[in-house]
């Protein structure tokens, strides 16, 4: 079991605190080679001998974890290149770890794609890999193989499988001195200022695996034969129910997601939307699977757990970066509306969850000036909001569509909304400097 090689491209927190941190912890692979663009991080961690320090928040502590024989290689230095060509030829488990898809076929010869296909074009015969894709999206298996059968022919890819993910795994990376210092976490590396600060959860969901006789490395993630309804509970339990505490927070001027533990009508608001409104209609829905999450007392456990994992405060998370990207939120098929959609599709009335999209509303209008890239095609509403104005703003999110669900949807929204103009509030800042 020690001759295994685990390959990896980015060198994030999914990456270096999840994948590379468990292949690590199971201590059946001998070989651990990173793909990441970041030059800077690439030599630090080369001149600390191929070691970097993590921090995992447990309830009521953060503890640090040393992870020791990587080889942090830039695909953009020749010699290291060469490495990780090398690395994918004989990987039994590779994990993308990257911002998004769209990076799968971008950089020209470096891009992970090609790489990828000319790695395992250097296989002397065919042996079993995975790949993970940790790219939170749906479909990233099928569309990174899709990228990988444009630069390799059919027998390149020869007992090789690409697999999806549901990481429920909450992380970021801290940068601010001061905040180091607070909460004593350890650097990357000795002089790199840059912490990556992970929850210990580690129940990692992925595709089941069909090749034949292949045992995984790292046992600590669970396979689904149909990963879908794993994935809207994710997107429209976890993220949905994440961004809802987060911007009622904002809306009372909380800093931390951690301060919202104190407030009995932002948690109740998010039990209510998460069990009685997601988690009612999800359990409906996927009743048949058979699975223990979707069921009412398997739900609500789920349900309980992350609200207490969301607000904790040894994981410090911002509520400035949870209210981020408001108009990608509020997107027709994201957290708040897709959670909505769904569950008015199990005639469920979702006025819970529609109190935190009309909090979004308000705040990206607040905002409006650090809203980034994404507002620049809306028309700017006037505050304050009207009943015409938050329905012809959502309209031009959701880019047209809906028909008599989209106006049902808008009018939960302003229900929700007009008291809520009339309340005093303090604004939050959600741009880059918050």
């Amino acid at each position: 079991m020690k001759s295994r090689t685990f390959v990896g491209f980015g060198f994030g927190p999914i990456q270096s605190a999840l994948f590379l941190y468990e292949a690590a912890r199971s201590e059946r692979f001998s070989r651990y080679v990173i793909a990441e663009v970041d030059g800077w991080i690439v030599d630090a961690v080369r001149r600390n001998g191929g070691q970097y320090a993590i921090n995992i928040a447990r309830p009521d502590r953060i503890e640090q974890a040393l992870i020791s024989g990587v080889e942090l290689c830039n695909p953009a230095v020749a010699e290291h290149r060469e490495t990780i060509l090398e690395a994918i030829a004989e990987g039994d488990e590779i994990a993308t770890c990257l911002p998004s898809v769209a990076f799968y076929d971008t950089g020209g010869e470096t891009s992970v794609a090609r790489t990828l296909a000319a790695g395992l074009a250097r296989r002397k015969a065919p042996h079993p890999t995975i790949i993970y894709t940790a790219e939170n999206n749906n479909h990233a298996a099928e569309l990174l193989l899709e990228c990988l059968k444009k630069h390799s022919g059919q027998s390149v890819l020869d007992k090789v499988q690409v697999l999806n993910t549901v990481i429920g795994k909450m992380s970021g990376v801290i940068t601010e001195p001061e905040t180091i210092s607070r909460l004593k976490l350890g650097t990357l590396t000795p002089g790199l200022p840059k912490a990556v600060l992970v929850e210990e959860f580690n129940r990692i969901l992925i595709s089941r695996i069909a090749l034949p006789g292949f045992r995984r490395g790292i046992e600590a993630f669970v396979e689904k034969p149909d990963l879908l309804p794993f994935e809207e509970a994710k997107l429209y339990g976890h993220n949905a129910i994440h961004a809802l505490i987060g911007c009622l927070a904002a809306r009372r001027g909380l800093a931390a997601m951690s301060d919202a533990a104190a407030h009995r009508d932002i948690m109740g608001t998010a039990e209510a939307a998460f069990i009685g409104e997601c988690g009612a209609a999800l359990t409906c829905r996927y009743a048949s699977l058979g699975d223990p999450l979707f069921t009412p007392p398997g739900f609500r456990a789920y349900a309980m757990d992350l609200l207490e994992r969301i607000v904790r405060p040894t994981l410090n998370d911002l509520v400035s970066r949870v209210v981020r990207d408001l108009v990608r939120k509020l997107g027709y098929d994201d957290r708040f509306y897709g959670a909505m959609r769904l569950a008015l599709g199990a005639k469920i009335r979702p006025v819970n969850m529609a109190r935190g999209a009309a909090a979004a509303v308000r705040l990206l209008c607040e905002n409006w000036d650090s809203a980034g890239p994404a507002s620049a095609k809306l028309k700017r509403p006037k505050l304050p909001l009207a009943a015409e104005s938050t329905t012809r703003l959502l309209r031009e999110i959701w880019e047209g569509r809906g028909g008599a669900e989209a106006d049902t949807l808008a009018s939960l929204t302003w229900e929700a909304l007009e008291p809520m103009q009339k309340e005093g509030c303090h604004q939050t800042r959600t741009g880059p400097d918050a």
